[in-house]
């Protein structure tokens, strides 16, 4: 099927292009961002060689959804979605950290716990606890931010402000924002019979000095889900969660023994296996919006973004 894992678009004005894990983020003049979200699969920090079908747009729809679901809350970047796979912004300065939540013992947060460590990122997870318990309250536990092709890292708050990342007023601001998504997120989730397990948000300032949320929200690249119906059940049993999120890609490279370490071979995704994770996407896209997924047209996918993106700006 046609995918997008490549983009090298000329927009008027354009003054700059930075190539992400999955996004690529075109600047052009008077502060505006094109970001275009590629079919590109992300795991481990590394970037698999096939795309995945339609995953860019459920990608940039779902975060477009989000963001206006809580613009109430939290200022953020976007202005319009001129293309399913596009969105059009205020540039930013980021901080260089991600802001992790999680409400629940899972997946990174589970692997450090099952090798004995009871602090993540300067916060004590409790004893007794087993994989996927929900915390007694969501713990942040920061990561920064990785250059390309290098790997984020777990950080403490104290180490934040001692090395002077972020100022402890801007941190507090960020620590609330966080806190306030992330309730939101789980509303959100509950309505649709999921859980918000955990997840992350990246903040930078706009021209004003303002605060805003950047990037995606609440998407299976960001956010881990729990099907709600069934988890306390399973979760007794010590049977694994039925989720949606990006973990399930994670799970079979590491059964295909890949972890992104030096010297690992990256499996081989066939066609019909690249056809599950696509559905995966889409079941995920419907699932948290509510809403029956439309595919766009991908006959031409650059050529129609290119139109899309330079009637937007006409």
């Amino acid at each position: 099927m046609n995918t997008i894992i490549k983009t090298d678009f000329n927009f008027p004005g354009q003054t700059d292009v930075y190539k992400g894990k999955v996004r690529d983020v075109y600047t052009l003049k008077n502060n505006k961002l094109v970001i275009v979200a590629t079919d590109r699969l992300s795991a481990f920090d590394v970037v698999m060689p096939k795309g995945i079908p339609y995953k860019g747009q459920i990608l940039n729809q779902i975060a477009t959804k989000m963001m206006e679901a809580t613009r109430d809350l939290v200022p953020n970047w976007l202005e319009a979605t001129p293309d399913p796979n596009v969105a059009v912004g205020q540039a930013c300065e980021p901080f260089k950290i991600e802001m992790v939540i999680r409400g629940y013992l899972a997946g990174h947060a589970a692997r450090e716990y099952k090798a004995g460590k009871r602090m993540l990122c300067g916060v004590e997870m409790p004893n007794g606890m087993k994989e996927n318990d929900k915390f007694p309250e969501p713990i942040i536990t920061p990561a920064t931010k990785a250059e390309q092709g290098d790997h984020d890292e777990d950080i403490s708050k104290e180490e934040i402000l001692k090395r002077a990342i972020v100022s402890k007023e801007d941190y507090e601001i960020l620590e609330k924002y966080t806190r306030d998504l992330f309730k939101r997120g789980t509303e959100i989730a509950a309505k649709r019979g999921l859980i918000l397990v955990d997840t992350k948000y990246e903040f930078g300032k706009n021209a004003d000095g303002e605060i805003v949320l950047i990037d995606e929200i609440h998407t299976p690249d960001s956010s881990r889900y729990f099907y709600a119906d069934g988890y306390r059940e399973r979760h007794d049993k010590d049977e694994p969660q039925k989720q949606l999120s990006k973990e399930f890609v994670r799970q079979w490279l590491i059964e295909n023994n890949f972890q992104g370490k030096e010297g690992q071979i990256l499996p081989e995704m066939s066609d019909e296996y690249i056809e599950s994770v696509s559905e995966r996407y889409i079941e995920l896209y419907e699932k948290i919006t509510g809403e029956t997924f439309v595919k766009s047209d991908i006959s031409n996918i650059e050529t129609r973004i290119e139109n899309n993106v330079l009637d937007y700006f006409k």
